[in-house]
Protein backbone atom coordinates (compact mmCIF):
# COMPACT_ATOMS: atom_id res chain seq x y z
CA UNK A 1 0.00 0.00 0.00
CA UNK A 2 2.72 2.08 0.63
CA UNK A 3 4.28 1.68 -2.43
CA UNK A 4 1.44 2.58 -4.58
CA UNK A 5 0.60 5.64 -2.22
CA UNK A 6 3.96 6.76 -3.20
CA UNK A 7 3.23 6.14 -6.68
CA UNK A 8 0.24 8.13 -7.12
CA UNK A 9 1.70 10.68 -5.57
CA UNK A 10 4.74 10.80 -7.81
CA UNK A 11 2.09 10.66 -10.58
CA UNK A 12 0.24 13.32 -9.50
CA UNK A 13 3.59 15.42 -9.07
CA UNK A 14 4.22 14.73 -12.30
CA UNK A 15 1.19 16.06 -13.77
CA UNK A 16 1.39 19.35 -11.60
CA UNK A 17 4.86 19.86 -12.92
CA UNK A 18 3.96 18.96 -17.06
CA UNK A 19 5.73 18.37 -19.79
CA UNK A 20 9.72 19.17 -20.00
CA UNK A 21 8.91 21.49 -16.19
CA UNK A 22 5.95 23.59 -17.64
CA UNK A 23 4.78 25.63 -15.33
CA UNK A 24 1.95 24.21 -12.97
CA UNK A 25 -1.17 25.76 -13.34
CA UNK A 26 -4.79 24.75 -13.76
CA UNK A 27 -8.00 26.55 -16.17
CA UNK A 28 -9.15 29.06 -16.43
CA UNK A 29 -5.40 30.96 -16.43
CA UNK A 30 -4.41 34.84 -16.89
CA UNK A 31 -1.32 35.84 -17.99
CA UNK A 32 0.63 39.23 -19.13
CA UNK A 33 4.03 40.93 -19.56
CA UNK A 34 5.24 42.58 -17.01
CA UNK A 35 4.70 43.08 -13.75
CA UNK A 36 0.94 45.26 -14.34
CA UNK A 37 -0.46 43.48 -11.41
CA UNK A 38 -3.83 45.31 -11.73
CA UNK A 39 -4.38 44.73 -15.14
CA UNK A 40 -3.86 41.38 -14.34
CA UNK A 41 -6.32 41.49 -11.32
CA UNK A 42 -9.13 43.02 -13.46
CA UNK A 43 -8.99 40.75 -16.45
CA UNK A 44 -9.30 37.52 -13.30
CA UNK A 45 -12.26 39.37 -11.67
CA UNK A 46 -13.66 40.07 -15.13
CA UNK A 47 -13.78 36.21 -15.09
CA UNK A 48 -14.90 35.43 -12.24
CA UNK A 49 -18.07 37.95 -12.88
CA UNK A 50 -19.06 35.65 -16.17
CA UNK A 51 -16.91 37.68 -18.41
CA UNK A 52 -16.15 36.09 -21.53
CA UNK A 53 -11.68 35.67 -22.71
CA UNK A 54 -12.09 38.61 -24.90
CA UNK A 55 -14.19 40.24 -22.48
CA UNK A 56 -11.01 39.40 -20.09
CA UNK A 57 -8.48 40.88 -22.09
CA UNK A 58 -10.24 43.87 -23.10
CA UNK A 59 -10.69 44.83 -19.55
CA UNK A 60 -7.28 43.70 -18.41
CA UNK A 61 -5.52 46.00 -21.08
CA UNK A 62 -7.93 48.38 -20.61
CA UNK A 63 -6.87 48.72 -17.06
CA UNK A 64 -2.99 49.38 -18.34
CA UNK A 65 -4.27 52.36 -20.25
CA UNK A 66 -6.13 53.66 -17.40
CA UNK A 67 -3.25 53.68 -15.04
CA UNK A 68 -0.90 54.61 -17.85
CA UNK A 69 1.55 51.73 -17.03
CA UNK A 70 5.10 52.45 -17.04
CA UNK A 71 4.59 55.37 -19.04
CA UNK A 72 4.68 53.03 -22.14
CA UNK A 73 0.73 52.37 -22.27
CA UNK A 74 -1.85 54.97 -22.92
CA UNK A 75 -2.88 58.38 -23.50
CA UNK A 76 0.52 61.00 -21.64
CA UNK A 77 3.52 58.72 -22.84
CA UNK A 78 6.35 57.87 -25.44
CA UNK A 79 5.42 61.50 -27.36
CA UNK A 80 6.91 60.88 -30.99
CA UNK A 81 9.15 63.70 -32.81
CA UNK A 82 6.44 65.89 -33.01
CA UNK A 83 5.26 65.68 -29.21
CA UNK A 84 2.38 63.85 -29.82
CA UNK A 85 1.23 60.35 -27.92
CA UNK A 86 -0.68 57.49 -30.07
CA UNK A 87 -1.61 54.29 -29.35
CA UNK A 88 -1.82 50.88 -31.13
CA UNK A 89 -3.49 47.82 -29.99
CA UNK A 90 -5.01 44.73 -31.09
CA UNK A 91 -7.34 41.63 -29.76
CA UNK A 92 -7.71 38.51 -30.94
CA UNK A 93 -10.90 35.83 -30.84
CA UNK A 94 -9.10 32.13 -30.45
CA UNK A 95 -12.29 30.49 -31.46
CA UNK A 96 -13.36 32.50 -34.54
CA UNK A 97 -9.77 33.58 -35.02
CA UNK A 98 -11.12 37.61 -36.06
CA UNK A 99 -9.08 40.09 -34.65
CA UNK A 100 -9.90 43.94 -34.47
CA UNK A 101 -6.70 46.14 -34.03
CA UNK A 102 -6.15 49.98 -34.22
CA UNK A 103 -3.10 51.96 -35.03
CA UNK A 104 -1.82 55.17 -34.72
CA UNK A 105 -4.49 56.13 -33.15
CA UNK A 106 -4.91 59.70 -31.95
CA UNK A 107 -7.16 61.51 -29.57
CA UNK A 108 -8.83 58.19 -28.21
CA UNK A 109 -7.87 56.85 -24.75
CA UNK A 110 -8.83 52.97 -25.05
CA UNK A 111 -7.32 51.54 -28.43
CA UNK A 112 -8.19 48.40 -27.06
CA UNK A 113 -11.51 49.12 -26.62
CA UNK A 114 -11.48 50.50 -30.18
CA UNK A 115 -10.40 47.26 -31.24
CA UNK A 116 -12.82 45.29 -30.18
CA UNK A 117 -15.31 47.66 -31.60
CA UNK A 118 -13.38 46.50 -35.09
CA UNK A 119 -14.35 42.74 -34.77
CA UNK A 120 -18.02 43.98 -33.61
CA UNK A 121 -19.15 46.84 -36.27
CA UNK A 122 -16.77 46.06 -39.30
CA UNK A 123 -15.56 43.41 -41.82
CA UNK A 124 -11.92 45.18 -41.33
CA UNK A 125 -8.95 43.60 -39.02
CA UNK A 126 -6.91 47.03 -38.79
CA UNK A 127 -7.79 50.70 -38.61
CA UNK A 128 -5.14 53.23 -38.54
CA UNK A 129 -4.88 56.77 -38.16
CA UNK A 130 -7.34 59.65 -37.92
CA UNK A 131 -9.75 57.63 -39.44
CA UNK A 132 -9.26 55.30 -36.80
CA UNK A 133 -10.03 57.54 -34.61
CA UNK A 134 -13.04 58.77 -36.35
CA UNK A 135 -14.39 55.37 -36.25
CA UNK A 136 -13.72 55.36 -32.40
CA UNK A 137 -15.73 58.64 -32.28
CA UNK A 138 -19.00 57.07 -34.49
CA UNK A 139 -18.26 54.21 -31.67
CA UNK A 140 -19.17 56.47 -28.76
CA UNK A 141 -15.59 56.74 -27.04
CA UNK A 142 -14.43 60.51 -26.48
CA UNK A 143 -12.49 62.88 -28.37
CA UNK A 144 -9.59 64.25 -26.31
CA UNK A 145 -6.09 65.12 -26.00
CA UNK A 146 -3.77 62.58 -25.17
CA UNK A 147 -0.97 64.83 -24.19
CA UNK A 148 0.39 64.99 -20.64
CA UNK A 149 2.68 67.37 -18.94
CA UNK A 150 4.75 64.44 -18.59
CA UNK A 151 4.74 63.74 -22.06
CA UNK A 152 5.34 67.53 -22.96
CA UNK A 153 8.60 67.69 -20.30
CA UNK A 154 9.83 64.08 -22.48
CA UNK A 155 9.03 66.29 -25.30
CA UNK A 156 10.87 69.35 -24.71
CA UNK A 157 13.82 67.99 -22.84
CA UNK A 158 14.57 65.68 -26.10
CA UNK A 159 14.28 68.38 -28.34
CA UNK A 160 16.95 70.38 -25.71
CA UNK A 161 19.43 67.12 -26.35
CA UNK A 162 19.20 67.98 -30.17
CA UNK A 163 16.22 65.14 -30.28
CA UNK A 164 18.89 62.36 -28.95
CA UNK A 165 18.27 59.43 -29.32
CA UNK A 166 15.61 59.09 -32.32
CA UNK A 167 15.27 56.30 -34.83
CA UNK A 168 16.64 58.07 -38.44
CA UNK A 169 19.89 57.05 -40.19
CA UNK A 170 21.34 57.60 -43.35
CA UNK A 171 20.33 61.56 -43.29
CA UNK A 172 21.08 65.24 -43.39
CA UNK A 173 21.87 66.80 -41.48
CA UNK A 174 23.91 63.79 -39.15
CA UNK A 175 20.72 63.06 -36.78
CA UNK A 176 23.34 61.36 -34.12
CA UNK A 177 23.93 64.86 -33.55
CA UNK A 178 21.15 67.33 -34.33
CA UNK A 179 17.36 67.52 -34.74
CA UNK A 180 16.06 67.75 -38.12
CA UNK A 181 14.21 68.57 -40.98
CA UNK A 182 16.11 65.57 -42.40
CA UNK A 183 16.77 64.83 -46.33
CA UNK A 184 18.22 61.51 -47.46
CA UNK A 185 21.83 61.04 -48.46
CA UNK A 186 21.93 59.83 -51.65
CA UNK A 187 24.93 57.30 -50.55
CA UNK A 188 23.00 54.83 -47.89
CA UNK A 189 25.86 52.77 -45.32
CA UNK A 190 24.73 50.31 -43.74
CA UNK A 191 25.62 49.51 -40.07
CA UNK A 192 25.41 47.17 -37.49
CA UNK A 193 22.79 47.86 -35.27
CA UNK A 194 24.20 48.62 -31.31
CA UNK A 195 22.30 48.86 -28.18
CA UNK A 196 21.15 51.85 -27.03
CA UNK A 197 19.44 53.38 -23.99
CA UNK A 198 16.56 53.86 -26.89
CA UNK A 199 16.02 50.09 -27.52
CA UNK A 200 16.04 49.07 -23.67
CA UNK A 201 13.22 49.33 -21.68
CA UNK A 202 11.79 51.64 -24.06
CA UNK A 203 8.85 49.27 -25.30
CA UNK A 204 7.00 47.93 -22.56
CA UNK A 205 3.60 46.75 -24.29
CA UNK A 206 1.35 45.48 -22.12
CA UNK A 207 0.42 41.78 -23.70
CA UNK A 208 -1.86 39.31 -22.12
CA UNK A 209 -3.40 36.02 -22.99
CA UNK A 210 -6.67 34.46 -21.35
CA UNK A 211 -7.04 30.57 -21.29
CA UNK A 212 -10.99 30.46 -20.37
CA UNK A 213 -11.96 27.03 -18.72
CA UNK A 214 -12.89 24.93 -21.51
CA UNK A 215 -9.84 25.96 -23.27
CA UNK A 216 -11.04 29.12 -24.69
CA UNK A 217 -8.24 31.37 -26.03
CA UNK A 218 -8.24 35.22 -26.65
CA UNK A 219 -5.12 37.49 -26.78
CA UNK A 220 -4.28 41.38 -26.85
CA UNK A 221 -1.99 43.98 -26.66
CA UNK A 222 -1.89 47.26 -26.02
CA UNK A 223 0.83 50.21 -26.32
CA UNK A 224 1.67 53.94 -26.88
CA UNK A 225 5.02 52.84 -28.75
CA UNK A 226 8.49 53.91 -29.09
CA UNK A 227 9.42 57.05 -27.57
CA UNK A 228 10.17 59.68 -29.70
CA UNK A 229 9.36 57.51 -32.84
CA UNK A 230 8.95 59.02 -36.40
CA UNK A 231 5.23 59.95 -36.90
CA UNK A 232 3.41 57.35 -38.60
CA UNK A 233 5.30 54.79 -37.14
CA UNK A 234 3.83 51.40 -35.92
CA UNK A 235 5.48 48.58 -34.13
CA UNK A 236 4.34 44.96 -33.83
CA UNK A 237 1.67 45.13 -31.05
CA UNK A 238 -1.31 45.64 -33.33
CA UNK A 239 0.09 43.32 -35.77
CA UNK A 240 -1.70 39.52 -35.94
CA UNK A 241 0.85 37.15 -35.06
CA UNK A 242 3.77 39.82 -34.09
CA UNK A 243 2.18 41.53 -30.89
CA UNK A 244 0.02 38.62 -29.96
CA UNK A 245 -1.84 35.29 -31.55
CA UNK A 246 -4.69 33.49 -30.15
CA UNK A 247 -5.82 29.54 -31.35
CA UNK A 248 -8.10 27.86 -29.20
CA UNK A 249 -7.08 24.46 -31.00
CA UNK A 250 -3.19 25.29 -29.46
CA UNK A 251 -2.56 28.49 -27.36
CA UNK A 252 -1.78 31.90 -27.21
CA UNK A 253 1.43 33.91 -27.00
CA UNK A 254 2.30 37.55 -26.50
CA UNK A 255 5.65 39.56 -27.16
CA UNK A 256 6.50 42.66 -25.50
CA UNK A 257 9.89 44.78 -26.62
CA UNK A 258 11.57 46.42 -29.98
CA UNK A 259 8.78 46.24 -31.94
CA UNK A 260 10.01 47.16 -35.38
CA UNK A 261 12.65 43.97 -34.88
CA UNK A 262 9.64 41.71 -33.54
CA UNK A 263 7.65 42.01 -35.69
CA UNK A 264 9.40 40.77 -38.99
CA UNK A 265 9.66 36.87 -36.91
CA UNK A 266 6.14 36.98 -36.06
CA UNK A 267 6.88 35.44 -32.89
CA UNK A 268 3.52 35.21 -31.38
CA UNK A 269 1.97 32.88 -34.18
CA UNK A 270 5.77 30.66 -34.42
CA UNK A 271 4.83 30.47 -30.94
CA UNK A 272 1.56 29.21 -30.93
CA UNK A 273 2.47 26.89 -33.74
CA UNK A 274 4.81 25.59 -31.99
CA UNK A 275 2.85 24.66 -28.96
CA UNK A 276 0.48 23.36 -31.55
CA UNK A 277 3.23 20.70 -32.15
CA UNK A 278 3.62 19.65 -28.61
CA UNK A 279 6.14 21.93 -27.25
CA UNK A 280 6.16 23.06 -23.82
CA UNK A 281 5.12 26.74 -23.76
CA UNK A 282 8.52 27.56 -21.86
CA UNK A 283 10.78 25.64 -24.66
CA UNK A 284 8.39 27.32 -27.22
CA UNK A 285 8.99 31.08 -25.81
CA UNK A 286 12.82 30.06 -25.99
CA UNK A 287 12.72 28.54 -29.66
CA UNK A 288 11.35 31.91 -30.84
CA UNK A 289 13.38 34.09 -29.31
CA UNK A 290 16.70 32.09 -30.29
CA UNK A 291 14.93 31.99 -33.95
CA UNK A 292 15.68 35.85 -33.52
CA UNK A 293 18.94 36.19 -32.16
CA UNK A 294 19.96 34.24 -35.19
CA UNK A 295 19.32 37.21 -37.15
CA UNK A 296 19.61 40.07 -34.46
CA UNK A 297 21.60 39.26 -31.52
CA UNK A 298 21.09 42.41 -29.78
CA UNK A 299 17.70 42.91 -29.55
CA UNK A 300 15.45 44.13 -26.63
CA UNK A 301 11.99 41.66 -26.00
CA UNK A 302 10.29 39.10 -24.57
CA UNK A 303 7.55 36.66 -25.31
CA UNK A 304 4.97 34.46 -22.92
CA UNK A 305 3.08 31.83 -23.84
CA UNK A 306 0.31 29.34 -22.69
CA UNK A 307 -1.39 26.38 -23.93
CA UNK A 308 -5.23 25.34 -23.70
CA UNK A 309 -4.08 22.98 -20.53
CA UNK A 310 -3.31 26.16 -18.67
CA UNK A 311 0.69 25.61 -18.68
CA UNK A 312 2.72 28.33 -19.47
CA UNK A 313 6.23 29.50 -19.65
CA UNK A 314 8.26 33.28 -20.89
CA UNK A 315 11.42 33.93 -22.72
CA UNK A 316 13.65 36.61 -23.38
CA UNK A 317 16.90 37.77 -25.07
CA UNK A 318 19.63 38.63 -22.83
CA UNK A 319 21.63 42.40 -23.12
CA UNK A 320 23.27 44.32 -21.19
CA UNK A 321 20.52 46.18 -18.83
CA UNK A 322 17.92 43.48 -19.45
CA UNK A 323 18.97 39.75 -17.95
CA UNK A 324 15.54 39.51 -16.53
CA UNK A 325 12.02 39.69 -17.64
CA UNK A 326 9.17 39.46 -15.39
CA UNK A 327 5.50 38.80 -16.08
CA UNK A 328 2.27 38.40 -13.99
CA UNK A 329 -0.21 34.99 -13.50
CA UNK A 330 -3.13 34.04 -11.90
CA UNK A 331 -4.79 30.74 -11.77
CA UNK A 332 -6.60 29.08 -9.58
CA UNK A 333 -4.02 27.28 -7.73
CA UNK A 334 -3.52 31.01 -6.25
CA UNK A 335 -5.60 33.77 -4.23
CA UNK A 336 -3.89 36.15 -6.20
CA UNK A 337 -1.58 37.12 -9.17
CA UNK A 338 1.83 35.93 -8.69
CA UNK A 339 4.57 38.04 -10.20
CA UNK A 340 7.04 35.69 -11.84
CA UNK A 341 10.60 36.43 -13.04
CA UNK A 342 12.64 34.02 -15.90
CA UNK A 343 16.18 34.64 -16.95
CA UNK A 344 16.97 35.73 -20.39
CA UNK A 345 19.19 33.15 -22.68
Amino acid sequence: MAVAGCASLLLIALQLAGPCGAAATALPVVINTWAFRKATETAWRTLQLGGSELDAVEKGCGQCEIDQCDGSVGYGGSPDESGETTLDAMIMDGNTMEVGAVADLRHVKNAIGVARKVIEHTKHTLLVGESASLFAVRMGFPYEDLTTQRSLLMYSRWLNQSCQPNYWKNVVPDSSKSCGPYKRLEKVSFEEETISQRNVHNHDTIGMVVIGKSGTVASGTSTNGGVHKIPGRVGDSPIAGAGSYADSTAGGAAATGDGDTMMRFLPSYQAVEYMRMGTDPTVACQKVISRIQKHVPKFFGAVICANTTGSYGAACNKIPGFTQFHFMVFSPLQSQPVEQVVDCI
